[in-house]
C-alpha cells in the first residue's frame, strides 16, 4: 500500500491512448501538429493569451523558466524548503550558469511580502552584493498549503513593485486548484511563468512551461535546445498534455488525490502539521509508530526523526486509503 509519492503512480490510460494516437509520422521537434496546439489549449485554459512548451521534467521546467528571468550574476527569492533549493541537485545554479538562490521564511513554506522584503531589504544596490531579479514560489508548496488569491495578489505587486519577475513552481498546481475550487487563472494569477505539472498527477514525461509575458518565450526555445530538452520526436510529449487538458482530466485527476488525502487527514487529527489542502500529509509518529505502519504494509518516507510524509495520487486505492486512516487511528 504505497504512499510514498505521487511519482510512483502509474500513467493514465487516457494519456497512454493518446501516444499511441500521435505515433505516427510528423514534423520533428516542435513542428508538430500536436505541438503547435498548445499555445491555444492553454490560453483557452487560462482565458488570456499565453505561450507554452513542453520539457521533460519539472526540475528542466523550472530552471529553463528561472534562466529567462535571472542573469548569471543575479539571484532568485525562494522558500528555503523550496524545490529548487532542496530537491533539485543544484539544477538551478546550472541552468542559471551560477545565479543565486536567495533564501527566504514562511509558514508551511509559503511565502509574503514580509518574508521576501526580510531576504532583499538589507541587499546593497552595488556590485558586490547579489540582486534579486526573480521569485519563485510553489503551488501547492512544499507542504501541501495553497496560496488564495489574496496571498498571490500581495506577492505579485511586491515583485512588480521590485522589478522582479514572478515564477510559480505548478508541480502539484492541479492539486491546489482542486482546492481551492477556483479559475486555473486565478490560482496563478500575476504570474510571469509557470511549470504546470503533470507527471505526479497521471503523465508519463512531460511537463509544461506557461508564459504570460510574451518577452520570455522565445528566449526560452534557444534555452530549451541548449538544455538538451529539445526532444526530436516531441509530439509524444504535447499529446500527454494535450490528454490531460482534454475534459479537464487533470483537475479531475487532482480532485481525487485531494479527496483521499483529506480522509487520511481527518484520521490523522491533532497529529497534523501542517494544514491538508492537497495531497500532501505530514504528521508526527514515533520511530516505532512508523515500524508499525509499515508492518502493516504501508510504504511513505520519514520526515525528520519525529514526523512522516504521506502522498496521495490519482488513482489512491479507496481500500488502502481506508485502511491507512485506520491504522493511524488506532497508534
Amino acid at each position: 500500500m504505497q504512499f510514498l509519492s505521487d511519482n510512483a503512480a502509474p500513467v493514465h490510460p487516457a494519456v497512454w491512448s493518446a501516444m499511441l494516437a500521435a505515433d505516427a509520422a510528423d514534423s520533428p521537434y516542435d513542428g508538430d501538429a500536436l505541438s503547435r496546439e498548445l499555445d491555444a489549449a492553454f490560453s483557452n485554459l487560462f482565458g488570456c493569451e499565453c505561450s507554452a512548451l513542453w520539457v521533460a521534467t519539472g526540475t528542466a521546467a523550472n530552471c529553463i523558466a528561472l534562466a529567462a528571468m535571472v542573469p548569471p550574476h543575479g539571484g532568485v527569492v525562494c522558500h528555503r524548503e523550496a524545490h529548487i533549493e532542496m530537491d533539485e541537485g543544484g539544477a538551478p545554479g546550472f541552468y542559471m550558469h551560477g545565479a543565486k538562490l536567495m533564501l527566504a521564511e514562511g509558514q508551511s513554506a509559503k511565502l509574503t511580502p514580509e518574508t521576501l522584503a526580510a531576504v532583499i531589504d538589507p541587499i546593497r544596490d552595488d556590485v558586490h552584493q547579489v540582486q534579486p531579479h526573480a521569485v519563485s514560489i510553489t503551488q501547492a508548496s512544499e507542504y501541501g498549503c495553497v496560496y488564495r488569491s489574496a496571498e498571490l495578489a500581495a506577492i505579485a505587486a511586491f515583485a512588480e513593485g521590485r522589478g522582479l519577475g514572478l515564477h510559480m513552481d505548478g508541480a502539484r498546481f492541479a492539486n491546489a486548484v482542486a482546492h481551492l475550487g477556483c479559475s486555473p487563472a486565478e490560482a496563478c494569477a500575476g504570474v510571469d511563468a509557470l511549470t504546470f505539472g503533470f507527471v505526479k498527477n497521471g503523465g508519463l514525461g512531460a511537463e509544461a512551461i506557461v508564459f504570460f509575458k510574451p518577452s520570455l518565450v522565445d528566449v526560452v526555445r534557444y534555452r530549451r535546445k541548449r538544455a538538451g530538452h529539445l526532444q526530436s520526436k516531441g509530439r509524444f510529449l504535447a499529446a500527454q498534455i494535450l490528454a490531460m487538458l482534454k475534459d479537464d482530466l487533470w483537475l479531475e485527476n487532482g480532485r481525487a488525490a485531494n479527496a483521499a488525502a483529506g480522509e487520511i487527514a481527518a484520521a490523522a487529527a491533532d497529529r497534523l502539521l501542517h494544514p491538508v489542502e492537497a495531497n500532501e500529509i505530514f504528521l508526527t509518529t514515533t520511530a516505532p509508530e512508523r515500524a508499525a505502519l509499515r508492518e502493516q504494509g504501508f510504504s511513505f518516507y520519514d520526515w525528520g526523526d519525529d514526523a512522516a510524509r504521506l502522498v496521495t495520487a490519482w488513482n489512491a486505492d479507496a481500500g488502502h486509503v481506508s485502511a491507512l486512516a485506520k491504522a493511524i487511528r488506532a497508534l
